[in-house]
């Protein structure tokens, strides 16, 4: 990640669950079994150069394993 989330991260919405990820065999391999979870959300980011933008963000999630590949997809200021 080249930034760092510093508010709560809000409007999370699921975008796809279990064999609608397309990157699930990976994700399995790479972090283990899970009910995974492909998910957007808003929140405020500190990008390297110190700027804070509001941003949308798409991660996958599995419980017990957290979080995984943090992504900012676009700027919404």
């Amino acid at each position: 990640m080249n930034f760092e989330i510093i508010s709560e991260i809000t409007d999370v919405e699921i975008i796809a669950v279990g064999s609608a990820i397309h990157d699930l065999p990976r994700l399995r391999k790479m972090y283990g079994k899970g009910r995974w979870r492909k998910l957007k959300g808003v929140a405020q980011i500190r990008l390297g150069n110190g700027r804070i933008r509001l941003a949308e963000l798409h991660w996958y999630e599995a419980h017990g394993i957290g979080k995984r590949e943090m992504k900012r997809k676009c700027y919404l200021d």
